[in-house]
């Protein structure tokens, strides 16, 4: 008896190996998959503006970084004693105005290299649903708690979104044309404002992006979000909010994406890894004791092995 509905993504190429630079953008699904690349030590760079939840967000850092439009004390605030930026998630916010424009051109400057650097850039986008500042008219990254009364929510159509997606692969084609887009759209729900509105959120989402997905012009779509609705119907697999999903989801999507994107020849490497991840965690009974002193010796001969063929390997 079959008790779900497998789906099982394509081969895709170029392969992800040691040698691929990976930068991945958008929502805290982001996150995760860029930690299973940090476990494995795949070089890659993740979110450095924080968590950005929808399309435009993130079309509208890539646009600035890459025509160096650098951040100055018009583009920041002061609210509940913290300055915040429209544009960055509340992660860079700071007590001192200097120190969050520093931090915001930092940021500014490594996702341009980045992008310039980028083997695959992986756009993960969790809301169709942005906010508009009536004050300045711009759609924010982050509201940072300001007053409700001072945005207007929006909801992206699919064209909306289309049209957004195109842009960011235009302006990201001018300093880099030869990398793969892998576009997906994040399993964790949004469901402050109800099922319904996170239904039609994920359908514009999924529906715009598939207007520009080509995968002759490495452009592609990876189905997280359809591995957590349809293989994984049921709540086992989210964590205790029921919105995100927990550890297992996170690894079966993982999962799927190392089948459909990762090198087969990056296994052994992976499995080397893997076992030093291992144990590093091991508790021994006893720290002075003769076989944890050799546990140690040969775990740090592992460690220089790996780190031999991967020098930005860090344990």
């Amino acid at each position: 008896m079959k008790l779900t509905t497998p789906i099982k993504p394509e081969r895709q190429t170029p392969f992800i190996d040691y040698s691929s630079k990976v930068l991945l953008l958008g929502s805290c699904f982001a996150q995760n998959i860029g930690a299973k690349l940090e476990y494995f030590k795949f070089q890659h760079f993740t979110n450095p503006f924080g968590v950005l939840f929808h399309p435009v967000a993130i079309e509208k850092l890539i646009t600035r970084a890459i025509d160096q439009r650098w951040f100055s004390a018009s583009d920041v605030f002061l609210q509940n004693e913290q300055w915040h930026c429209f544009l960055a998630h509340s992660k860079l916010s700071s007590t001192s105005q200097e120190k969050l424009i520093t931090a915001l051109n930092l940021a500014l400057s490594q996702l341009r290299r980045s992008l310039e650097e980028a083997s695959h850039v992986i756009f993960t986008f969790g809301t169709a649903w942005v906010y508009r500042h009536i004050q300045t008219d711009i759609v924010v990254s982050n509201c940072h708690k300001v007053p409700q009364k001072e945005f207007v929510k929006q909801l992206l159509s699919p064209d909306d979104v289309s049209d957004v997606s195109l842009g960011i692969e235009t302006k990201l084609r001018t300093i880099n044309p030869t990398c793969s887009i892998i576009n997906t759209v994040s399993p964790v729900r949004h469901i402050k404002d109800g099922l319904q509105a996170n239904s039609r959120s994920k359908a514009h989402l999924i529906a715009g992006i598939q207007e520009v997905v080509a995968p002759e012009k490495l452009n592609h779509y990876f189905p997280s979000y359809e591995i957590m609705m349809d293989e994984l119907r049921d709540y086992r697999y989210y964590k205790e909010d029921l919105i995100h999903p927990n550890q297992t989801a996170i690894a079966i999507i993982w999962n799927a994406f190392r089948t459909s994107w990762v090198s087969p020849e990056t296994t052994a490497m992976q499995n080397k890894i893997a076992t030093i991840q291992s144990g590093k965690l091991h508790k021994p009974f006893n720290e002075q004791s003769k076989a944890h002193s050799l546990f140690k010796k040969e775990l740090e001969m592992k460690i220089s092995q790996v780190q031999q063929q991967l020098p930005w390997a860090t344990f």
